[in-house]
């Protein structure tokens, strides 16, 4: 299927590793510009060489900004071009227990989770309201409806994301702009595969029993059984930011296997 992403340029943010990096590359594919993000020049380089295999023509560049930073993510919004795209991916996340949470930590994640993409979008919307056309996508999670007890800050954080998502795709009425979210459920990216290794050698136990347990003690509701794959999330992720995809605006899109029992 041809998603007519050519000539079309993607901001990614968060996106030199995981779920942001298969994004990247799954863009590329359909021959899509993608300029991608990391802290560091150093992890940029190396994934723009990677992503470069994807194909001769490939077009891939990077921009360094740490989003806890917010001087680097305004320096960041100084140098970007004209997109097309934006993928709000930058986040993070850690496993705690509710009073062990300080007020700093609450902070944190609201500021790196949510205002990265408030600070992206607050940008690029008006621009892609002038020209008549553009895709900004929240990568939220399963968590901002079936939030984790063991990171219940974490979960408000992707709840919020839902509202920002859905109150900009509230000023896009009648234009060929859209705003969503996707909701990924356990995915096997770059920190998740980090906390099952630990979780392995903390338990004397094999990675495969990790994950095992972890769907039936943790996530039971879970039909899939298994984490995703970042490539199934990154599929998902490239049809609806695509012209294809244009009837759909203001939705929370699952990608989490059946975790969420609700129909709505």
């Amino acid at each position: 299927m041809n998603l007519e992403l050519k000539n079309k340029t993607a901001f990614i943010s968060g996106s030199t590793a995981g779920i942001g990096f298969a994004i990247a590359e799954s863009l590329l594919r359909e021959g899509a510009s993608v300029i991608i993000n990391g802290r560091t020049p150093a992890s940029i380089d190396k994934a723009v060489a990677e992503l470069k295999q994807v194909s001769n023509e490939a077009d891939v560049r990077g921009i360094a900004a740490d989003f806890s930073k917010p001087e680097e993510v305004y320096e960041l919004i100084g140098k970007l071009p004209d997109v097309d795209i934006l993928i709000n991916n930058a986040g993070i996340f850690e496993p705690k227990a509710f009073t062990d949470i300080p007020d700093e930590d609450w902070f944190r994640f609201f500021d790196v989770n949510v205002m990265s993409g408030v600070r992206l979008s607050r940008h690029l919307l008006p621009k892609m309201l002038a020209k008549n056309w553009g895709r900004i996508i929240f990568i939220s999670s399963e968590s901002a409806v079936f939030i984790p007890d063991e990171m219940i800050h974490y979960g408000m954080t992707k709840t919020a994301q839902l509202a920002v998502s859905r109150g900009l795709a509230e000023l896009t009425k009648g234009t060929g702009v859209t705003v969503n979210s996707i909701l990924p459920g356990p995915t096997r990216s770059r920190g998740v595969e980090g906390f099952i290794e630990d979780m392995a050698k903390s338990g004397n136990t094999s990675t495969t029993q990790v994950e095992t347990d972890f769907f039936k003690n943790l996530r039971p509701t879970s039909l899939l059984q298994r984490f995703a794959t970042v490539t199934e999330v990154a599929n998902t992720v490239t049809y609806y930011v695509s012209p294809l995809a244009s009837a759909t605006n203001g939705a929370a899109i699952r990608v989490e296997g059946g975790l969420i029992r609700s129909i709505l």
